[in-house]
Parts: C-alpha cells; sequence; structure tokens
C-alpha cells in the first residue's frame, strides 16, 4: 500500500491513479466542508469538484511536513482552506452582500453558545441552512473555521463591525431555529 506522501508526490507528477487515490480519499471530507456554506447538493457537488482542481492545480504550494500523521492533517486543513474559499467566492459571485454599517454592537447583546452533544451532523447541518446566507457564512468562518473578525471582514468584503453582528444575528438565529425544531426531541436547552 502506498504511503500518502508517496501519493502526492504521484500527483505532484500528474499521476492519475494518484489523483484519483486523493480524490476519493477527501471527497466526502471536503462535501462536509462545503456543506457548511451552501445547502444545495448540486452546488455543493461542482464546488468539490471545483476545489479538487484547485487543489491539483496548487498542489507544489502545499508546505509538506516530514511526518506522515502530521503530513496528512496538514493537508486536510490546507484542502478545507481551499474548499471553504471556493463555497465563500461562489456564493459572492450570485449575490451582491448587504451591508449592516447602521447596526452597532451595542444594539447585539453577546450570549454564550453552548456545546450541543446531542446533535448529530444532519441537524447541525439543517440549522445552519435555516440561517440567512451571509450568517451562515461568517457563523462557518467565526465558529468553525477560527477566522478572526478582521480576517472575515477582508474575506466577504465588509466592514469588521458588520462581521460582529452577523455572527451575533447568526447564534440568535441559531437558538430560535433550535428551539423550535428540537425542544423535547433532545431535551436540553440551548442557553
Amino acid at each position: 500500500m502506498l504511503r500518502f506522501k508517496e501519493v502526492l508526490a504521484g500527483c505532484l507528477k500528474n499521476d492519475n491513479k494518484s489523483k484519483e487515490v486523493v480524490y476519493k480519499s477527501f471527497y466526502g471530507y471536503l462535501m462536509g466542508v462545503v456543506f457548511r456554506y451552501v445547502s444545495d447538493r448540486n452546488d455543493a457537488e461542482e464546488l468539490v469538484n471545483d476545489s479538487f482542481i484547485k487543489i491539483f492545480k496548487n498542489l507544489s504550494q502545499f508546505a509538506h511536513p516530514r511526518d506522515e500523521d502530521a503530513l496528512t492533517k496538514a493537508f486536510k486543513g490546507w484542502i478545507a482552506k481551499i474548499s471553504s474559499r471556493t463555497a465563500i467566492d461562489f456564493i459572492r459571485s450570485r449575490r451582491a452582500l448587504v451591508y449592516m454599517d447602521d447596526f452597532t454592537e451595542a444594539e447585539q447583546p453577546i450570549t454564550e453558545w453552548n456545546a450541543l452533544t446531542k446533535l448529530n451532523v444532519q441537524d447541525i447541518l439543517r440549522l445552519l441552512n435555516g440561517l440567512p446566507e451571509l450568517h451562515r457564512l461568517v457563523f462557518n468562518l467565526y465558529e468553525i473555521e477560527g477566522y478572526a473578525h478582521d480576517e472575515i471582514a477582508k474575506l466577504l468584503s465588509i466592514p469588521e463591525s458588520s462581521s460582529r453582528v452577523y455572527l451575533t444575528r447568526a447564534k440568535q438565529k441559531l437558538r430560535v431555529l433550535y428551539s423550535n425544531t428540537s425542544v423535547g426531541t433532545y431535551g436540553t436547552e440551548l442557553i
């Protein structure tokens, strides 16, 4: 069996078998990443395929750690970033972003979100898909991808204060969606 380092080396040499191994190994992972941004399966499949085109095209830019376990982990992080940016570019191209300069952070109460251990992946995706598109983007970038508000603002071409407002509103909307769809089902309180 080939080691992952050898598979990546094959991809760099444009070996189709190596590319197929990478594609099949990480397709489901990237679908999960893209589904956090788009809810339509056809769009998600197209975005994952677009991501793989970018991955194979730019593979020479990927910094290879020496350790095999670290290599796989670093590669997953690198391809997740490519696919999330591909999804964001797709969303940005479909519609103009609305600015929220007229809202201040003081108008939006800051509340704590506790981890929900009884929700499965499909429940979480359904809740995220219930958010308005820009709220979902900011929530994903901040809470899941780990971006800071200044980075999100640059990435989405919005003011940093708008990023904070969108995140607060996304959390509020998720609380409402959760309480409307799952109180009693899971028996847990979100707040």
